[in-house]
């Protein structure tokens, strides 16, 4: 563990954002600030733009997989309606992305009777070249691959299983369990022998729609196909693999890794009117997979962020700080946005106060994770009770934010500062895996007025830290 020296600046916020505390438990405090997020959440719900924001982004842009046209176009896109709104600059940042195809080919059979399974390549895996036809073994988690041994594993195609665990109450937390699987599952199965690996979707659902994700190879030149299965066609193939231990599966792909291209994050701000202005970033991710249309991931976290500096303008109100949105590229299969944004940030010498991050889908907001101090972290868990009546009432202590905004939390040396506050939207979870990386991630599956709640919330938090900080 590592043992943070407090520094100066640090106790001038702390100090400053204490009496900030003092001041909102006032009562006529209180009250000026909850008539304000009252305001906010009026104009977020009787005129927001968000929805119809939302609807253009999937609608005529469409699924965004990093160095694709359809990310060209979705740059394009947050560029020219940020530019629209009038604010003070609007700019982009370049970045190189890896660029990994689909291809048109996604076919498993099981040879014993022809039965087609749900199938969808995950994100980077490597194609078969041909036919690839193998029996099967199955292991619940990457736990289970140790216990088989080499002996059982060599030659198969292996079927990691692990299910979502039911009793888990958060989703992400369920996800978490089992994600490893999927990321990690090609390269650990590899090192037995395994010819091809066949992935449990991640969640809840049971259905017929096969999850997509990213995963990695850890040694590059061991590389096995890797393909998500639906969660119906994984209890099927589950039950007929205990009838039939010799069960043959034929599997063909004929995706690829392209070479990297150019791309960019886009960026917008309101500038603070303190003369020692620190920085208030808040964003979402313009990627997403290829299978649907990323409307909760992370359709729903680029308009929030698009909606909050819209209700500034709208609202008349001159944030203290420099209030900037950035529209991240390549957060799923790279993060190269979040980590060129932090050493853009880094190299020009910025003084960030707080980043925020919206990726965890458009659903009736819950609450903030928060990653600060104790003593920042009991400042803005006080402003639940202002936000409590818009259903904001978790106020999570958290190592992170986003996987976007977590590098501005570090520097090249690791070393954590303790100075930036990182805050990440959390909506109600428990549908959110219904849609995840999956075709059904479509516009229509995103609910108005839940959408707009979130933006609201989120507009809330950043005028109250703007506030008191």
């Amino acid at each position: 563990m590592q043992t943070l020296k407090i520094s100066n600046k640090l106790v001038k916020y702390a100090f400053i954002a204490m009496f900030g505390l003092i001041a909102i438990h006032s009562n006529a405090q209180v009250k000026k600030d909850s008539i304000q997020i009252r305001r906010i959440f009026d104009m977020a719900l009787e005129d927001g733009k968000a929805y119809e924001n939302l609807r253009t982004l999937c609608k005529g842009v469409g699924h965004r997989i990093s160095g694709s046209a359809a990310a060209d176009s979705a740059v394009n896109w947050g560029y020219n309606l940020l530019k629209s709104m009038w604010v003070d600059t609007v700019y982009k940042i370049p970045i190189t992305v890896p660029c990994w195809s689909r291809g048109n080919i996604e076919l498993a059979t099981i040879y014993h009777d022809d039965t087609r399974l749900n199938i969808t390549a995950l994100g980077g895996s490597v194609g078969t070249n041909g036919l690839l036809k193998a029996k099967v073994v199955m292991a619940y988690g990457l736990e289970d691959l140790e216990l088989l041994g080499e002996k059982a594993i060599k030659g198969k195609i292996v079927f990691l299983n692990k299910p979502f665990d039911a009793k888990t109450i958060n989703g992400f937390e369920a996800y978490g369990a089992c994600v490893s699987q999927r990321y990690n599952g090609a390269s650990k199965a590899a090192e037995y022998g395994a010819v091809g690996v066949i992935v449990r979707s991640m969640t809840h659902k049971h259905d017929n729609n096969p999850h997509t994700g990213g995963m990695g190879y850890t040694d590059e030149n061991n590389k096995i196909p890797a393909v998500a299965i639906s969660t119906e066609h994984a209890d099927m193939l589950s039950q007929r693999l205990k009838d039939m231990p010799d069960l043959e599966i034929g599997l063909r792909l004929n995706c690829k890794t392209l070479p990297d291209k150019q791309s960019y994050n886009v960026v917008a701000e309101i500038r603070g009117k303190s003369k020692n202005a620190s920085i208030i970033t808040v964003g979402g991710h313009l990627d997403s997979w290829d299978i649907g249309e990323g409307a909760h991931d992370d359709g729903a976290g680029i308009v929030h962020s698009i909606e909050v500096l819209r209700m500034i303008r709208a609202n008349g109100y001159r944030p203290k700080h420099t209030v900037r949105v950035v529209l991240f590229m390549n957060e799923e299969n790279g993060n190269r946005g979040g980590k060129g944004y932090a050493q853009w940030v880094k190299d020009r010498g910025e003084k960030h106060l707080m980043a925020l991050e919206s990726d965890a889908g458009g659903h009736t907001p819950r609450g903030f994770s928060i990653s600060a101090s104790d003593s920042l972290y009991q400042i803005i868990s006080s402003y639940r009770s202002i936000l409590e009546p818009y259903g904001c009432h978790v106020f999570k202590p958290s190592g992170g934010g986003g996987v976007d905004i977590n590098p501005l939390k570090l520097d090249s040396a690791l070393t954590i500062n303790p100075n930036m506050i990182l805050l990440g939207f959390l909506p109600d979870s428990q549908r959110y895996f219904d849609f995840h990386h999956a075709k059904t991630d479509v516009f229509e599956n995103v609910h108005k007025r839940e959408l707009e709640m979130g933006a609201a919330s989120i507009g809330s938090m950043v005028y109250l830290i703007d506030k008191y900080f």
